[in-house]
């Protein structure tokens, strides 16, 4: 399985006994550890509480850096549709996981195969209901300032 992997379910595990849910995640780089995670949903009560995530700011904070091209996460379950998305913001290359987000579903976790499910639907047959409402005459366009910015 391998020692990165390993310790990304031991972090599971021990958050299932300390009353959290089973997933734990580890970000390496060059061999090292560079961050590690728990879900911590049940102690901070913030739905953005994942073990990807955790690693990830943490990581970042430390490094004081957006970028974490070269890095690599290791979860101990396949990483949500939210931790998937920072993975790719934050560049990570490669993600490897234990538990598929079926298994997850059969443990009775299933919001990520629902949410991976519902956003591959067209937005008006979401769950979510989205509504773009474009600016007014009056209001200053953050867009157009930010690419004036660059």
């Amino acid at each position: 399985m391998g020692k990165f992997m390993e310790r990304a379910v031991r972090l599971a595990v021990d958050n299932v006994r300390d009353g959290g849910q089973p997933f734990g995640a580890v970000l390496v780089k060059d061999n090292n550890i560079v961050a590690e995670g728990v879900n911590e949903l049940h102690k901070t009560y913030d739905v953005s509480g994942h073990a990807e995530l955790l690693a990830i700011r943490r990581a970042q904070m430390q490094l004081q850096t957006l970028d974490l091209s070269g890095y690599t996460m290791y979860a101990s379950g396949e990483p949500c549709p939210m931790c998937l998305t920072a993975m790719y913001f934050a560049g990570i290359e490669k993600v490897f996981y234990c538990a598929s987000v079926e298994d997850a579903a059969e443990a009775g976790l299933g919001k990520s195969k629902m949410i991976y499910g519902d956003i591959q639907k067209p937005k008006a047959e979401r769950t979510l209901s989205m509504v773009q409402m474009p600016l007014n005459d009056e209001q200053e366009d953050p867009m157009k300032l930010w690419k004036e910015q660059l």
